[in-house]
């Protein structure tokens, strides 16, 4: 059994352990080595393979602390999670990436590397897809640089639209105007608008028209320019709902389409219009496509856990229904 020794000054060292050493269980549970600590000075005993990693994961987390950032499970959980880092420290690349922050001072900023590689694209193409799945920061991010944008005046409105499906469940008669019946289908993006603008310049920006929330249906006969537009939910638009969603784009717009493709609410055998989007569009090399993964969850670890069982659960079925497909062919 091999040893190493990593000096980490105090403070750093609290704040990677956490609070009541609340991060240590996962480290010890996923690096398989043994930690003593004497003063300032941490000890690695282990298997030369798992030593490597350990130092690794350490140096990670040790660089993150000194820039002033307060490691949190979800970083220990990344850090852990990084095989074959392209950079020497991919955590810290992603904590200087701020998009903006919050109305609460709060920064908003790219969690994982599929979310920095999702940031980039934005920026860099008129149109994106963002494809993954549940709590990847898909919509959360595109606001947040849509918002930034209309900021800085680079777009002079936001429009954020999803079509206005039933999420498996027929909700009957809604009272109330137009605008309440498709209030509840569109709360997602409101949330987000509050939490990184705040109630009152939403509001004032709403009022104005330089905020529009609205269905996916108000969309059609409109042509969009100097916009940052996002469809969400994209995986709940029919092939013609798409095609006039992105021929409605004009120019000095940004558009950013983002859609779960395991979490469909369409008519059983009905086709989704963002399936074939990325299939008919696969070779225009100005639109950009980023594929998240459970790996880009940075919602609570049980959420990664929950993304990932179901991931393989349905590529069982699939693979189950593949050979019987076969064995039917004559």
């Amino acid at each position: 059994m091999a040893e190493v020794s990593i000096e980490i000054p105090q403070k750093d060292l609290i704040n990677i352990f956490g609070e009541f050493d609340s991060h240590v269980k996962i480290l010890e549970d996923n690096l398989g080595v043994d930690f003593v600590l004497r003063g300032d000075d941490l000890k690695l005993s282990g298997d030369d393979e798992k030593l490597k990693r350990a130092e690794r994961v350490f140096s990670e987390l040790y660089e993150l602390s000194k820039r002033g950032h307060e490691i949190t499970d979800s970083d220990v959980n990344y850090a852990l999670s990084i095989r074959n880092p392209q950079t020497e420290h991919p955590l810290v690349e992603l904590d200087s990436d701020v998009i903006c922050h919050t109305v609460s001072g709060k920064p908003v900023k790219p969690k994982t590397i599929g979310q920095k590689e999702y940031v980039d694209t934005i920026r860099k193409r008129m149109i994106t897809f963002g494809v993954g799945p549940a709590g990847t920061g898909k919509t959360y991010l595109a606001m947040a640089i849509g918002i930034t944008a209309f900021m800085h005046e680079e777009v002079e409105k936001i429009i954020l639209t999803r079509p206005a499906i039933e999420a498996g469940e027929k909700l009957g008669f809604l009272p109330g105007d137009l605008q309440s019946k498709i209030d509840p289908y569109l709360r997602p993006l409101y949330d987000a608008l509050y939490q990184i603008m705040g109630a009152e310049t939403f509001q004032r920006n709403m009022e104005k028209g330089a905020i529009e929330v609205a269905p996916l249906a108000y969309m059609r006969g409109r042509t969009l320019d100097n916009a940052f537009i996002i469809l969400d939910e994209a995986q709940n638009t029919t092939p013609a709902q798409m095609k006039m969603f992105l021929t409605r784009i004009g120019f000095g717009s940004k558009a950013v389409i983002t859609g779960d493709a395991t979490q469909k609410d369409l008519a059983p055998g009905a086709q989704s219009g963002l399936d074939v989007a990325l299939k008919v569009l696969r070779n225009v090399n100005e639109i950009g496509v980023v594929r998240l993964t459970g790996q880009d969850v940075v919602r609570h670890p049980l959420v990664q856990k929950i993304v990932k069982a179901y991931e393989e659960y349905e590529k069982k079925q699939s693979g189950r229904k593949e050979k019987k497909d076969r064995r039917r062919r004559p």
